[in-house]
């Protein structure tokens, strides 16, 4: 039985869209503004794209956030999918509530407090803050989002895939790496992306760890935007709108082709 689309929902989904992506697109719009008032049209111009290209202090801004967002990336990547596994396949194991309570504390606890906890932690241990100190702030902010995004693939997952290549003799590691990880890399893929997302975007813990040479970009336009916005900072947040839509895409054209070439193979198989 099929339902029958109603008007309200029809009108909602329209608010939504429009609430979330207008502002985005008048961004875009006046990114291409001639004039170097941002709140009035003057034409259709690539100037500040042009004046971008000499404005180096943002540019080096863009260039932190995107190493830091990757190297975050990767150890949340790693960080989570090892979490995930153990709170999969080791069951209740003793000292289980304190650790999900950790993994998972990040999502529910104010950006603030983190971003403060942990520069009183990297001030104890006498740290220098810079890329690292922000980079390992983020890794602990978005490992856990990668944690439950990879759990819930592996709850659905068939160990007994895994049982069979280790009964055939494939060690427990190269099992995983043949079997396992080939299986939920849709999941992985996507817990990676999430975390480079929150790491580009962040600003609250950036601002408590980061330190000299290290200014990642939301913190370079949020000072600049304090004294008013530049149409160069439209400019540049086109540019990253864009990379992170390219880079999104890519990934999503990646895992659709790697689900369709395994289920060709599966196809190919004899029953």
């Amino acid at each position: 039985m099929h339902r029958r689309t109603s008007a309200f929902n029809i009108v909602s989904v329209v608010l939504g869209l429009v609430f979330l992506y207008v502002p985005i697109a008048i961004l875009v719009i006046y990114s291409f503004n001639d004039s170097k008032l941002v709140a009035v049209w003057g034409g259709w111009s690539l100037r500040w794209y042009r004046a971008l290209l000499d404005d180096s202090a943002i540019l080096q801004a863009a260039w932190v956030s995107v190493r830091i967002a990757f190297m975050t990336a990767c150890l949340a990547t790693m960080l989570g999918t090892l979490a995930a596994l153990a709170l999969v396949r080791m069951g209740r194991f003793r000292g289980r509530l304190p650790f999900s309570a950790m993994v998972y504390a990040p999502m529910v606890m104010p950006e603030v407090i983190i971003g403060l906890a942990l520069l009183l932690l990297f001030v104890a241990i006498d740290i220098e803050r810079g890329m690292i100190t922000t980079t390992l702030a983020h890794t602990t902010l978005t490992m856990c989002f990668v944690t439950v995004i990879v759990q819930s693939r592996l709850l659905a997952f068939d160990w007994s895939l895994e049982e069979a290549a280790m009964d055939l003799g494939c060690p427990p590691f190269r099992a995983f790496l043949t079997v396992t990880l080939p299986l939920i890399l849709p999941a992985v893929l996507a817990g990676f992306m999430l975390a480079f997302t929150l790491s580009l975007d962040d600003l609250v813990i950036a601002s408590f760890t980061t330190g000299p040479g290290a200014t990642t970009l939301p913190i370079r336009i949020y000072s600049e935007v304090r004294l008013g916005v530049k149409p160069e900072i439209n400019a540049i947040s086109t540019l990253m709108i864009a990379f992170v839509a390219i880079v999104v895409v890519a990934a999503s054209l990646l895992t659709k082709r790697y689900a369709a070439t395994e289920r060709g193979e599966a196809r190919r198989e004899p029953s």
